[in-house]
């Protein structure tokens, strides 16, 4: 892996320069103007676009802005003065934008004629918070973020760094109605909760494709770095009327980076966790575009390794041993003016290891869980605009196979070790029509048609448990959205035949976003959804209870989920001078039919617990998600989001054989208050401050016996998880800088105090922040 990252960086450092560049990030406001030619050449000559490039607020000249020509296929850069020339553009209508991070970005229409200069001299705005964002979640179609007929919140690069997170999962908790939470003392198996409900009911998608298949699932979100992500876009509440199965509470879509402009990013961080276990995150993102904008590649390389900890000195781990390593890329292909290929592939290797004596064998320890992951995934998509831009079509396939060696034992059990492999593959088409456009209400009609399929198979011959799962799942879907900039009315459905089920499956969607006046936008939306009777993320994981091994099977007779969301939101901008508020209301009710729950059955005949996955009579989750930002320019921000909460069982339920614990109607897990803070303060440029907390209000645990005389249930303390991060950016020449950085997470320690010890604890008795007290300090090298 070393090797490849020397390879890497010396390809990109030979065949680096700053040139000609095609940006397609829209993110920002875009401002249009009309534009006339300021001189006509007598002679016969090129058309010819020239000017310079000046910040709003102060005059000043702002060097090495991307100047990009829409649909044309060419741009360029200012130079260090803030000025630029393009030559040679070819005739007709255009759009030219200007791009600059940190920046709005600014759009004028152009018509462009032979022989002829043009003259642009534009003034950039600082970015503020209110950024409308362009997403692709809540229609499958781009869509600027305040007009979505659903809400969709986006994580972008500038959180990612501002956090200094490492994977995916570390940056979702900064999103209002999301938390992420460990399930496992012994192999980390992260769950990320979307308005109280668990992991399962979350859609994991990666560029909009759903190629995260259980197995995938069951740690893909510590073994996603953040190095290959552009953002993140997040719906919550149901999704399945536009992406199938088990997007009940939710969509997480990772969009990977595309290729915009020549750059070079490494990093390393080193981390200190606990005082005890050292982690160490290195990142190399590379991206070259040719001079005419034609290809595009972005490659990416990621190694991160991580000792284990031992909270209490027991001898047990209550964080995994890691070692993770991940390569790829993305490139584009401009066939032509109005259409590209898209191709995309990673192959992520990683090792996993918890419980005690990890320099032994694991059949030589009275507890181990070890994984070793190979996985490789890619992608292929042809998109296709008309020149009218009012018809878009899209073809893609997605495919990933995973190869997982496996020993989930106790008490140096020989015969633990098992063997996972799984092959799920996408294919689709998507169609796109802008109709009705000289009406009130113009409108965007979108079909599609997708096929999933998914080949597992689960073997551990040692507890008898050989699984073999094979799905397909086809499915259309077809929507239409009335729009303008004060309505919008979304109807649409998705039809799902399921090879596990035997009807088809309904999914409707209605949404309706009314914008009165600019300043706020009110939105209310219906969605259903389902889940499948199949195997899940949690079952392909074996937990260590009482030192004996906890499987979960599957009831002959388990029936689907359904499930019905509907939510109210409301979008409040204002800005006082310089000064720019934001402040989000939603409130959100999601009621489940034959809802899965867990059951204790026993034991089988080799002595390992059963617990059976069966259907209970129903589960409602319902509450409140507030959100406000607060920002002066680039100065300063401040943000804090917070989630109130009821989730409730129907009926009561049945978790444990254990007489003296009635049956419970309130969901494990499931705090009724949670939350984030956070504020970055830049007192001179380049020097940023960055706090950061996450509360989490007590909740209800399921504590099994084996360290303790029987089950109980457990009320769990509240936390606050505080940290700060300071970073410092050292410029070295024109655009390059070195970035150094360092900081604290969880500063003040709260973390689980009374985690069961020795080889008869419950390894899924664990809650609350995911790390104790963390120091870290990294350099950062942008060229």
């Amino acid at each position: 892996m070393k090797n490849f990252y020397l390879l890497l960086l010396a390809a990109f450092i030979g065949c680096y320069q700053v040139g000609y560049a095609h940006n397609h990030d829209h993110q920002g406001h875009h401002h249009a103007h009309d534009i006339s030619p300021i001189a006509t050449k007598q002679a016969l000559s090129d058309a010819h676009l020239t000017g310079d490039v000046r910040d709003a607020q102060t005059g000043e000249h702002l060097p090495y802005v991307y100047v990009t020509l829409v649909d044309k296929g060419i741009g360029g850069l200012t130079d260090a003065s803030g000025h630029f020339y393009i030559t040679n553009i070819p005739e007709g209508k255009t759009k030219v934008r200007f791009d600059l991070l940190g920046y709005e970005s600014i759009e004028y229409s152009l018509d462009i004629k032979a022989d002829s200069t043009y003259q642009l001299r534009p003034e950039l705005k600082e970015e503020g918070i209110m950024l409308n964002h362009v997403v692709v979640s809540g229609n499958k179609y781009e869509t600027k973020q305040k007009e979505t007929a659903s809400m969709v919140n986006v994580v972008s690069p500038i959180l990612i760094e501002q956090l200094g997170a490492e994977n995916i999962g570390q940056v979702l908790d900064y999103q209002t109605g999301l938390r992420l939470e460990e399930t496992c003392q012994n192999c980390g198996a992260p769950s990320l909760r979307i308005n109280g409900l668990e992991g399962q009911y979350t859609q994991i998608l990666m560029d909009s494709r759903p190629i995260f298949s259980s197995l995938a699932s069951v740690y893909g979100l510590e073994q996603i770095p953040t190095g290959m992500v552009d953002r993140i876009e997040v719906i919550r509440g149901g999704g399945s009327a536009l992406f199938g199965g088990n997007a009940v509470a939710g969509v997480v879509n990772i969009i990977t980076k595309e290729p915009k402009h020549n750059s070079l990013d490494l990093s390393h961080t080193t981390s200190i966790v606990g005082g005890k276990a050292w982690d160490h995150n290195t990142n190399l993102n590379g991206t070259y575009v040719t001079s005419d904008s034609k290809i595009g590649v972005s490659i990416f390389g990621t190694h991160h390794s991580r000792d284990a900890y031992d909270a209490d000195g027991d001898g047990y781990s209550e964080l995994c041993q890691l070692n993770n390593a991940t390569i790829g890329m993305r490139s584009y292909f401009k066939t032509g003016l109005y259409s590209k290929i898209i191709a995309e592939y990673h192959h992520m290797y990683e090792f996993r290891r918890g419980g005690d004596q990890l320099n032994l064998p694991p059949d030589q320890t009275n507890i181990t869980e070890q994984t070793e992951h190979n996985i490789d995934t890619g992608s292929l998509q042809f998109d296709w605009t008309s020149p009218n831009k009012r018809h878009y079509f899209s073809l893609y396939t997605s495919a990933q196979y995973i190869n997982r060696s496996s020993y989930y034992g106790t008490d140096k059990n020989p015969n633990a070790y098992g063997n996972t492999t799984d092959i799920t593959a996408v294919a689709g088409g998507q169609y796109r029509f802008s109709w009705m456009q000289n009406t009130v209400l113009p409108a965007d009609v979108s079909a599609g048609i997708e096929y999933t399929y998914d080949n597992l198979h689960d073997q551990m011959l040692g507890y008898n448990r050989d699984m073999r799962q094979e799905v397909g799942i086809i499915g259309g879907y077809l929507q239409n959205e009335w729009k303008n900039k004060s309505l919008s009315v979304l109807i649409g459905a998705r039809l799902d035949k399921h090879s596990l089920m035997q009807q088809v499956v309904c999914s409707p969607r209605a949404s309706v976003r009314y914008t009165p006046i600019p300043e706020v936008v009110l939105r209310a939306t219906y969605a259903s959804g389902y889940r499948a009777p199949q195997a899940y993320d949690e079952d392909l994981h074996i937990g260590a209870v009482g030192g004996e091994v906890s499987l979960i099977e599957l009831d002959p007779n388990l029936r689907p989920e359904y499930s019905h969301s509907v939510s109210l939101s409301s979008d409040i901008y204002k800005s006082f001078g310089a000064w720019e508020t934001n402040l989000t209301l939603e409130g959100f009710f999601t009621r489940i039919n034959d809802v899965f729950t867990l059951v204790d059955v026993g034991h089988d005949a080799m002595g390992n617990l059963i617990r059976m996955r069966t259907n209970s009579s129903g589960a409602y989750v319902g509450g409140l998600n507030v959100e406000a930002k607060v920002a002066y320019r680039n100065l300063f921000t401040f943000q804090i989001g917070y989630t109130f909460q009821k989730s409730k069982y129907i009926d009561p339920v049945t978790w444990s054989e254990n007489p003296n614990i009635a049956p419970q109607t309130r969901m494990f897990r499931t705090p009724d208050h949670y939350g984030y803070a956070l504020a970055t303060v830049t007192p001179f440029k380049g020097f940023n401050i960055t706090i950061n907390g996450k509360a989490t209000g007590s909740m209800l645990v399921q504590h099994a016996a084996g360290y303790i005389a029987e089950d109980e249930e457990v009320i769990t303390p509240s936390f606050w998880d505080l940290g700060a991060k300071l970073s410092y950016d050292i410029p070295l020449y024109k655009l390059y800088t070195l970035q150094v950085n360092a900081g604290v997470k969880n500063v003040l320690n709260s973390f689980q105090t009374d985690f069961d010890q020795g080889i008869n604890r419950d390894s899924g008795y664990i809650y609350g922040p995911t790390l104790p007290r963390t120091f870290f300090i990294g350099l950062n090298l942008k060229l």
